[in-house]
């Protein structure tokens, strides 16, 4: 026994009449022709795109001399000079 799910879609009335036509030309019904669509959409094999971060790295020389690692508020004063804010 095969199970049936109605459902409602939106498409577009020219997409509508087009695919109407084309079942008639064929000797089917509208139903057998959209689930074959979706058949062969859902049987064709996903591309696997996968994420790939670039490298944007680079060779420094580290910090400025008299600089302390940490010491944030030198950094951020360099950095932003007078736009930083309090």
């Amino acid at each position: 026994m095969v199970a049936h799910m109605k459902t409602t879609i939106d498409i577009s009335d020219a997409l509508f009449r087009q695919a109407k036509l084309q079942a008639h030309a064929q000797g089917r019904t509208l139903r057998e022709l959209v689930e074959e669509g979706l058949r062969q959409v859902l049987a064709e094999k996903p591309q696997k795109r996968t994420f790939r971060l670039e490298d944007r790295s680079f060779k420094g020389r580290g910090l400025q001399p008299g600089i302390r690692e940490g010491d944030w508020d030198t950094i951020l004063d360099l950095a932003y000079g007078l736009r930083r804010e309090p």
